[in-house]
C-alpha cells in the first residue's frame, strides 16, 4: 500500500513540476510543492512561494514560515502531524499576490494534493487562500477563527504569518486560532490531547 502511494506522490510531483497552465512556471526556479507529512491530518495553505520559498523549493521557509513553524511547533505537532502548501506553487513576480486566473490553474493541482493527503482540519492562512477556496474576498477580522464544516473537512482562517511580522500584535489571534485547530484535531481523535507543558 506504501509503495502504491508512493508511486501517485512521485506521479503527482511530476505533474507538478510539468505544469504550464499559467506563466508563473516560467519566471520561477523552483515548482513548491509542500513540506511535512504526506498523511496528515491538518493541511495548512498559503497564498504563494516568496523569494526563499522559491529558492529552496519548499513552502514556508522565510520569515513568515519561521513564525508559523514556531507555532506549530509550539502546540506539539510532529512533522507527520501537518502538511504544508500553497495555493499556487510558483512564485509570482515580485512576490505579487497570484490573480484569479494563475489560482484557477493551479486548482486541478492542490485537489488531486487534497485526495493523497486526505486531511481532517485545513488551516487557510490569509485572505488569498480564503478566496480560493470559497470564491470571494473575504474581511479578514469577519472570517477568522472559526470552523466551517465543508466536504466532511473542518475549515478555518487565519490571519497570514506575514501580517504578524508586519505587526507584532496579531501574532497573538494566529497563535489562538492554530489552538482551536489543535483542540479540534483532539476532539476529532487525529491526535492526542496536548501535554501541558
Amino acid at each position: 500500500m506504501a509503495d502504491e502511494f508512493d508511486a501517485k506522490w512521485a506521479e503527482f510531483e511530476a505533474k507538478c513540476r510539468a505544469c504550464s497552465n499559467c506563466g508563473l512556471r516560467a519566471g520561477a526556479t523552483n515548482v513548491v510543492i509542500s513540506r511535512g507529512g504526506r498523511h496528515a491530518p491538518l493541511m495548512i495553505i498559503g497564498e504563494a512561494p516568496g523569494e526563499q520559498e522559491d529558492l529552496k523549493g519548499l513552502p514556508f521557509v522565510g520569515r513568515s514560515g519561521q513564525l508559523l513553524q514556531n507555532l506549530i511547533d509550539s502546540y506539539g505537532f510532529s512533522e507527520a502531524d501537518y502538511h504544508i502548501c500553497n495555493i499556487a506553487k510558483c512564485r509570482p513576480p515580485q512576490n505579487r499576490r497570484p490573480t484569479p486566473q494563475e489560482i484557477h490553474a493551479c486548482k486541478p493541482l492542490l485537489a488531486e494534493q487534497f485526495r493523497l493527503v486526505k486531511p481532517k482540519v485545513i488551516l487557510l492562512c490569509g485572505s488569498t487562500a480564503y478566496e480560493a477556496f470559497f470564491g470571494e474576498k473575504p474581511v479578514m477580522k469577519n472570517v477568522r477563527g472559526f470552523f466551517i464544516e465543508k466536504n466532511g473537512y473542518y475549515i478555518m482562517t487565519t490571519y497570514h504569518p506575514a501580517f504578524a511580522l508586519r505587526n507584532p500584535r496579531n501574532k497573538l489571534p494566529i497563535y489562538e486560532d492554530m489552538g482551536k485547530v489543535r483542540a479540534k484535531l483532539t476532539e476529532i481523535g487525529a491526535m492526542p490531547p496536548l501535554e501541558p507543558i
